[in-house]
């Protein structure tokens, strides 16, 4: 199993972007039955889930300093999955990171069996 995370790059504070997180190795029919995390980490810091999105019922759940500004989603059809960032704030700057579990529940916590590369994001002006 492989994930490749993009979409990252420098932009200003209040700008947008839109991360995507391409997996490969399993079927369509097993994508769905994954759970899916984005986590972050700073220079210094752990690594923080930002957002997950669960296999069951495709619940979504946010951390607290994104909520109202970040979107998680999933297409199964295409094995992608997308985190749109928006009002980005320099403190959103970081190493964004996908990774999959096969579970019905996601979580926040950065226990999945599958991760991505990462990819960088810079707010500053």
């Amino acid at each position: 199993v492989q994930l490749q995370a993009s979409g990252g790059g420098l932009v200003q504070p209040g700008g947008s972007l839109r991360l995507s997180c391409a997996v490969s190795g399993v079927s369509g029919f097993s994508f769905q039955n994954y759970a899916i995390g984005w986590f972050r980490q700073a220079p210094g810091e752990e690594r923080e889930g930002v957002s997950c999105v669960s296999s069951s019922d495709g619940s979504t759940y946010y951390a607290d300093s994104v909520e109202d500004r970040f979107t998680i989603s999933r297409d199964n059809d295409k094995n992608m999955a997308y985190l749109q960032m928006n009002s980005l704030k320099p403190e959103d700057t970081a190493v964004y990171y996908c990774a999959i579990e096969r579970a019905e529940l996601c979580t926040l916590v950065p226990r999945y069996r599958y991760w991505g590369q990462g990819t960088q994001v810079t707010v500053s002006s």
